[in-house]
């Protein structure tokens, strides 16, 4: 027998409430016809039968993006919009600078194995998450982006009073996404979801950082391991996880390892934002004949930093791929952190002295992405310089300030 969906807003004429969703089959339908419950166009949406409403999509695939009102999530999300993709985001908080271009929202703690087990049940394409349906009409999605984690720049990540909450709820949120997603492919006897699980390079052992001029990190050079944070272990943990998952229940995996990903939209201020984007606010808040900035650390450590549009375009080449990782994704640009003052300072127009604070949380002493192996699997690399990323950053941080300067000016005429 033809099962009907029923979307439902209102109240039928009779005083019968309908719920959003309901299963009907033919003769149920005509029976709430004829009692006068859909006799007018305003007490329903549209019915379809089941098989309509899963293939009346012209999306070219399903994503989940975990982490969506983060940075990389949110950018992801546009670039999965651009191809086609119908797209549910969840994430504890909204997207702080814009709004999201997902077809469906969810405010949700990842942190909840029964909220992930919600989550990635697709059952069209209409959003869906806060209505029930039966089994037999939900599928998996085609693609898991997981970007959600307890994260922030040196501040946060380095002084070690964040230490646990970084280890356990960012572990928590892996467990509960593959979990899930195996129990998933159990009751649909399925195994076609792709997940990609977005590692980073502060996994690299700190015994092959120590030279600023020339680190390693290599792929293979990730063991024995040595991670200078937990964070760091955090993310070693977590890449291993998700392939044991892969080999014991076939689970399809992506892995990239991130090298400092910056751009528009992200962390600015407030103790979280990385280097670029704290640099660059602090280049932005000198008056235009310039003055001095403080710089943790003598400025001679040294990093790579990579602008996040080409960040998305990298991972989206390895979820195409048959390629799992794990992969560096990062820039080969190395400069040190005073050199990357100086950058700012270009694209400022100021002329920036620099005040060292010895004492600051640090990380290594050198890092760079060695891109030797995303070259050879994906024929991926990096193509923009550090200082074109700066300058679209740097004019955007520009921006937000003068837009929290105008709102907190109107806020004390109240």
């Amino acid at each position: 027998m033809k099962s009907f969906l029923l979307l439902s807003r209102a109240s039928g004429a009779d005083g019968v409430t309908l719920p959003s969703f309901l299963l009907l089959d033919k003769e149920q339908v005509a029976s709430l016809s004829y009692r006068g419950g859909l006799h007018k166009p305003t007490f329903f949406s549209i019915i379809y039968t089941m098989s309509e409403y899963f293939s009346m999509s012209e999306f070219k695939k399903t994503a989940l993006v975990l982490g969506a009102g983060g940075f990389i999530g949110s950018h992801m999300i546009k670039k999965l919009r651009a191809e086609g993709y119908w797209i549910r985001g969840v994430d504890l908080k909204r997207p702080e600078f814009s709004e999201t271009e997902a077809h469906e929202f969810v405010q949700g703690d990842l942190r909840d194995l029964n909220t992930v087990r919600r989550c990635i049940r697709f059952a069209g394409y209409r959003g869906n998450y806060y209505h029930s349906i039966l089994d037999k009409f939900i599928e998996p999605f085609d693609e898991i982006y997981q970007f959600a984690a307890d994260m922030g720049g040196a501040g946060f990540v380095f002084t070690g009073e964040n230490d646990a909450n970084i280890m356990h709820n960012s572990v928590q949120i892996n467990l509960n996404v593959l979990e899930a997603q195996k129990q998933l492919n159990n009751i649909k006897e399925v195994n076609k979801t792709k997940i990609f699980y977005s590692g980073s390079a502060c996994m690299y052992p700190e015994h092959n950082q120590l030279d600023p001029e020339n680190p390693d990190c290599r792929e293979e050079s990730a063991y024995p391991a040595n991670p200078d944070s937990e964070y760091g272990w955090e993310k070693l943990f977590s890449e291993r996880l998700y392939f044991a998952y892969h080999r014991n229940y076939g689970i399809p995996v992506r892995v990239a390892r991130y090298h400092n990903i910056f751009g528009p939209e992200g962390t600015w201020q407030g103790g979280r934002e990385k280097a670029p984007a704290a640099i660059c606010r602090k280049v932005a808040e000198l008056p235009e004949e310039g003055g001095t900035v403080e710089v943790w650390g003598d400025g001679l450590q040294t990093r790579s930093f990579l602008f996040v549009d080409e960040c998305v375009e990298a991972t989206r080449r390895l979820m195409d791929s048959d390629f799992i990782g794990p992969v560096n994704i990062g820039s080969e640009e190395m400069v040190t952190i005073n050199q990357l003052v100086d950058a700012a300072a270009r694209v400022a127009g100021k002329t920036v002295e620099k005040q060292h604070k010895l004492d600051a949380p640090l990380g290594v002493r050198g890092r760079n992405s060695n891109n030797d192996l995303i070259r050879e699997k994906l024929g991926w690399d990096y193509s923009q310089t550090l200082e074109e990323g700066i300058r679209k950053t740097y004019h955007w941080i520009e921006s937000q300030m003068l837009i929290q300067e105008t709102t907190d000016k109107l806020l004390q005429r109240v």
